[in-house]
């Protein structure tokens, strides 16, 4: 590399191609490792909107294009690996650290969701 402009296209491919796709299957607790030199990894990015988001979109029924955060607004089913399903609306401010609660259809709160306990999610529409 010469310039600068190749530096910043260098970093931009290892992002893209490197470090989205390792968020992508990563297991949650090499995630709270990554999140802890997430500064030295990917730069001045927001954990909670790159690193995460990144991690749960292995999941495409929890985001949208456009979105920073875990979709809310469509109702869900989760199947863990146990065989456990839930189902409800995803809530963002409470999902941390690859945790996913559901707010169900009645008010109730699930209690987090391990992402690593997640087998798949479907959009119940």
């Amino acid at each position: 590399m010469q310039t600068f402009q190749e530096l910043v296209s260098s970093r931009r491919t290892w992002i893209d191609e490197v470090l989205k796709p390792w968020c992508a299957t990563a297991k949650r607790i090499d995630l709270i490792l990554a999140e802890q030199e997430w500064l030295n990894l990917a730069g001045q990015a927001a954990p909670e909107l790159t690193l995460w988001l990144w991690a749960w979109n292995r999941f495409p029924e929890l985001c949208a294009e456009g979105l920073q955060t875990i979709n809310e607004t469509r109702e869900i089913v989760i199947e863990t690996c146990q065989g456990s399903k839930y189902s409800g609306f995803p809530d963002a401010r409470e999902s941390r650290q690859g945790e996913l609660v559901l707010v169900q259809v009645n008010g109730a709160m699930t209690a987090p969701i391990l992402i690593d306990d997640i087998l798949a999610v479907q959009s119940c529409e």
